[in-house]
């Protein structure tokens, strides 16, 4: 056999071989909505690190938050039960890739880089951006400011591009509760994440009374419902779910009652938006 049919076979065979394995990828991908129902149950990726968005209730010991309420009612409008799996920043992705959860709602707001691992509900359920929690007398009064200084996030941040290329010296913590507690231990000048992580937190006082938070946000964002490359089925399913809660003002009511502050005039544009359409 001649050296050059011998590489021919071999290329033939590593595009069948690779053909293979994303055909069984798409496959897989594409039997998502029928292994819910099949188990009757969807399982969702959320985040319980804290905040409106996710928490465990103190008194309940159960999980509550705006991305609680929706893979619930998700759940409800596919007619079978939800199971939350609590992730991290540093895992999300992977546990969504390795099958282990259905979805993820869970603080990963849309970006280039995430959209080449993963695909996506097309209509976003909210916008988030950053800012940083800062000590009030603190001389950081802009984002620029913080070039050079220790700033804390939590690892996978959506905002970790970001502060690189403000040139902070990033420290980078399992969750945001490690990198508040940094801040508060002086580890840090300012611990970044979601604005409605941080403005909550700020308004409620106590021990964060002497903190303020930096304007404006920084790299606004749609928040979307995760789901693995290739699921178009379930994107199509789960979009007019979407699109419901916006035109029946249930986002907005939702955000209200778990008290996410400021309001977000995303929801009431989309609101708008959405009910002319009638779709």
């Amino acid at each position: 056999m001649s050296p050059r049919f011998k590489f021919c076979r071999q290329a033939v065979g590593a595009l069948v071989a690779a053909a293979a394995v994303t055909f069984a990828a798409v496959a897989q991908a594409d039997a998502t909505l029928d292994k819910i129902q099949d188990r009757q149950r969807l399982v969702v990726g959320v985040m319980l690190s804290g905040g409106p968005f996710g928490a465990i209730d103190p008194t309940t010991q159960k999980p509550v938050g705006l991305n609680v309420d929706m893979a619930n009612d998700l759940a409800r409008q596919l007619g079978v039960e939800v199971e939350l799996v609590s992730v991290l920043p540093a895992n999300r992705v992977q546990f969504l890739q390795q099958g282990r959860v259905d979805l993820l709602i869970a603080n990963m707001e849309w970006t280039p880089e995430r959209d080449k691992l993963l695909g996506h509900v097309p209509t976003p359920f909210y916008t988030v951006g950053g800012t940083a929690a800062v000590l009030a007398d603190s001389p950081y009064h802009s984002w620029a400011d913080l070039k050079g200084q220790a700033v804390c996030t939590s690892q996978g941040s959506s905002y970790t591009q970001a502060l690189v290329q403000l040139g902070v010296d990033l420290k980078a913590f399992k969750g945001s509760a490690e990198s508040l507690l940094a801040l508060r231990g002086s580890n840090c000048v300012a611990a970044v994440h979601d604005a409605t992580l941080i403005n909550p937190l700020l308004a409620r006082g106590g021990e964060w009374q002497g903190y303020r938070a930096l304007t404006p946000e920084l790299n606004p964002a749609p928040s979307v419902i995760w789901t693995r490359s290739g699921e178009s089925d379930t994107q199509a399913r789960l979009d007019p779910i979407v699109k419901g809660w916006h035109r029946s003002g249930w986002l907005i009511e939702h955000e209200r009652s778990n008290h996410i502050t400021p309001a977000s005039p995303t929801l009431v544009k989309l609101q708008k938006e959405l009910s002319a359409e009638g779709a």
